[in-house]
């Protein structure tokens, strides 16, 4: 959101972002506005946990929000992610659909159309077609919720939700676009805009990686990065790969991983709990022979496009928007749980190396940031002339 704000004010645009107090905001701009302190962001995150009223809490922030709105009196919202216990949705889309303005939506998972899973790929529910009435999404899983109210949280959704006249959703996958066709959602124009990344930064870097995290040089570098790992994302699958790939000639190297999750880690696997910097993550995405991405569950996956910025081919199952990033001359899709055809294709790789760093960065340009966010702007100003 800050790289989209900081681009349309180079192109003259007024703009103005909005979000609650936390660790993930950290690059703030003057005219940002906070919608709570972190502190009363935190107890009524828990609050809404505990009684199952995720995003319907939070009347206060919500009303200064709209107090900031009627002040400013936008051309156009763009919403991002509203599911955070930071805002009401059912009074910010009374407020939107009152004053008519233009919305853009810019979905990053699948909340918007379910009673609550951002996801669904691995319980395979598609109860979000109708009225999500027995919910078998784990309780404690994000968002966390309690009490079972998936029934009434679609129930509201499809009513507010459809309450604007004027909205554009936006999917950064053709998979995620194709699942809000299916959705309550499916009245409103869809279009879908490429997350992008840092072109500055994630690219081939020289690397003493090896040397660093006293990597064999005789060995083929192994590379997963995630910050949330768990079964969702693939980690039994690395642990796997572990036991039946040769350590003379391999070496898998986690990154994203903490004290807890290396005690569920064999010996032979390098865990990195974070790097410094996004440099030193590009050093490594360098230092790679093959990026993996087990993923049962993802939208776009932004680690996959840094992989290849930094040269270095990918593999991954065949989930969510994955197979729109790699393409037949920078990397390998397998079908999701085939562990077997991942391993044969990370030996074949690794054997063969089919795949250039020339032919990884050029696909990698699909995804320049300058690139993909000037799309947000063409958006703007087409709707802008519609009003």
């Amino acid at each position: 959101m800050s790289q989209i704000a900081h681009l349309s004010r180079e192109c003259g645009i007024d703009y103005y972002c909005v979000y609650p107090d936390s660790s993930l905001n950290k690059n703030r701009f003057e005219s940002d506005f906070i919608t709570q302190k972190k502190r009363w962001w935190l107890i009524e995150t828990k609050i809404s946990h505990l009684l199952g009223l995720n995003d319907l809490l939070s009347f206060l922030p919500t009303k200064r929000v709209i107090r900031f709105l009627k002040k400013e009196k936008p051309d156009i919202v763009h919403l991002h992610n509203i599911h955070n216990c930071f805002l009401n949705y059912p009074l910010l889309f009374s407020f939107l659909s009152k004053k008519d303005i233009h919305v853009v939506w810019t979905l990053h998972d699948c909340w918007s159309f379910t009673g609550r899973c951002p996801y669904f790929s691995i319980t395979k529910c598609e109860q979000w077609k109708s009225n999500c009435s027995k919910c078998i999404y784990n309780k404690r899983y994000y968002p966390k919720s309690f009490i079972r109210t998936e029934k009434l949280q679609l129930k509201l959704k499809k009513h507010y939700f459809s309450l604007l006249n004027h909205m554009t959703i936006v999917t950064p996958s053709k998979w995620l676009s194709d699942l809000v066709k299916q959705s309550f959602l499916c009245k409103y124009p869809t279009r879908v805009i490429y997350n992008g990344i840092d072109f500055s930064v994630f690219k081939p870097q020289q690397s003493d990686c090896k040397r660093k995290y006293k990597i064999n040089n005789n060995r083929f570098v192994l590379l997963g990065v995630a910050f949330d790992w768990g079964y969702r994302k693939g980690l039994d699958v690395f642990v796997k790969l572990s036991k039946v790939l040769d350590d003379k000639f391999y070496q898998i190297v986690i990154v994203g991983t903490n004290s807890t999750i290396d005690k569920s880690l064999p010996s032979n696997i390098v865990s990195i709990h974070q790097t410094e910097s996004k440099i030193e993550l590009a050093q490594l995405y360098s230092t790679a022979d093959l990026f993996i991405n087990p993923t049962r569950e993802d939208n776009l996956p932004t680690v996959n496009i840094e992989s290849l910025a930094c040269g270095t081919p990918v593999l991954s199952f065949r989930t969510g928007g994955s197979p729109e990033i790699i393409d037949k001359t920078c990397g390998s899709i397998v079908d999701c749980d085939d562990f077997e055809s991942l391993k044969n294709e990370i030996i074949r790789i690794c054997k063969t190396k089919p795949y250039s760093k020339d032919n990884c960065l050029k696909r990698a340009k699909v995804f320049d940031m300058n690139v993909r966010f000037q799309d947000y702007i063409c958006l703007y100003e087409e709707l802008n002339k519609k009003q």
